[in-house]
């Protein structure tokens, strides 16, 4: 008996220790996952608020997106977020996990609340709040660039071009521009912020993007003072200097008729120059049934800029509003990972994009801009392609 009660002894020990090692593969393979009903634990947490609004419980109806996005997000800055040791915590001294951290951030980014809301919503003061949101913006800019490039292939380029033309019938369109404001509240009282005085007598930054048939932004700049028109804030982007250059909207040409050839191009509205890569809409009231036809094209291809900005600020509403004495330097860097943000929530096909309404005001304060630059080169471009759209153009 003695050896029996031996060897049993002994396969006790070595089952202990393969679940042991079990347990310490599995933890190395999936570091610092967070529980399955994190949310349910988090949202128990919430005070103030949140938690007396209707479905408050409901992640989606907080944060506008699936939870695999929400958890895509939390992958993406993992690495960054969890590298400097930080103790943060809320009011009862619990530790915030990097799912509650994200969750904090986008809500500040996503409601546009004020720190002290978003803190009182859950538990934390307004320097946490801060600390948080900026750390994932840092986080944010090191690893969501991948999600905002131009097209790197002929094929990429040419669904897009493709996509473009099934929305207006314009062929060859490789993307539409357009340009929206951050308001802002400054001291009056500084000279020094005059040149953020816009047209319409508000303090603001202007955000300039090119989309494709996607909504999705494919350049962005941000960080110009409002005072600038957009024909200048184009001018000075490094997409036009990149264009300018021959390194962008440089592909394959399309034969409209013979010896009359339609390059790569955009399209933008009447603040814009007319250029040969950047068309815009013929302007005056008595337009011929040609130049009708085209604008009516163009406009319904440009109209995806709009309803892409439009989206922007309607989801991450920190730069929808007035935003209380921003730092005008940080706040480019906001403006682009709300950008990020949101070709993410593309890329991921989230569902709660079907719930969000389809607008293409995103400036409805602001008067249209004019701009009376014309390339002659353009131009003659232009009434090309709107002769080849009307069946007139001659072999």
């Amino acid at each position: 008996m003695g050896p029996i009660r031996k060897f049993k002894r002994r396969k006790k020990a070595e089952k202990k220790v393969d679940q042991n090692v079990l347990a310490a593969d599995a933890s190395l393979q999936q570091p610092q996952l967070e529980p399955l009903d994190w949310w349910d634990d988090f949202s128990n947490r919430i005070t103030g608020p949140l938690s007396e609004s209707k479905n408050s419980k409901t992640f989606e109806s907080i944060f506008k997106m699936s939870r695999k996005t929400f958890n895509s997000i939390c992958s993406l800055v993992r690495e960054d977020m969890m590298a400097r040791n930080s103790n943060f915590s809320d009011s009862s001294g619990r530790h915030l996990s990097l799912n509650d951290q994200v969750a904090i951030a986008l809500r500040r980014l996503g409601s546009g609340e004020s720190l002290s809301t978003v803190g009182e919503s859950f538990g934390l003061n307004q320097s946490t709040v801060s600390q948080i949101t900026w750390r994932f913006v840092e986080a944010m800019e090191e690893r969501g660039l991948p999600h905002l490039c131009w097209p790197s292939t002929e094929a990429e380029m040419g669904e897009i071009k493709a996509k473009f033309e099934k929305i207006g019938g314009l062929p060859n369109c490789c993307g539409a521009i357009d340009t929206t404001h951050v308001v802002m509240t400054l001291p009056t009282m500084d000279p020094s912020n005059d040149v953020w005085i816009d047209r319409e007598k508000n303090y603001s930054m202007i955000l300039q993007v090119v989309v494709d048939p996607k909504m999705r932004f494919r350049d962005v700049i941000a960080g110009w003072p409002g005072s600038l028109s957009d024909a200048l804030v184009l001018k000075s982007s490094g997409f036009f200097k990149l264009t300018e250059e021959g390194k962008r909207l440089n592909g394959k040409k399309l034969e409209l008729a013979e010896g009359a050839e339609l390059r790569e191009y955009i399209v933008g509205d009447a603040a814009f120059p007319l250029l040969p890569w950047l068309l815009t809409p013929y302007q005056g009231k008595s337009l011929s049934d040609l130049q009708a036809v085209f604008n009516k094209r163009h406009s319904a291809t440009r109209k995806v800029a709009q309803m892409a900005l439009a989206r922007l600020k309607e989801r991450w509403r920190i730069i929808r509003g007035v935003m209380w004495m921003p730092d005008k330097n940080r706040l480019p860097r906001i403006v682009l990972v709300c950008c990020l943000l949101h070709n993410i929530v593309i890329d991921m096909e989230d569902e709660m994009l079907d719930e969000m309404p389809l607008s293409h005001q995103h400036d409805s304060d602001y008067r249209q801009q004019i701009c009376e630059s014309v390339d002659d080169t353009a131009s003659l471009m232009r009434e090309k392609l709107s002769l080849y759209l009307s069946g007139k153009l001659p072999p």
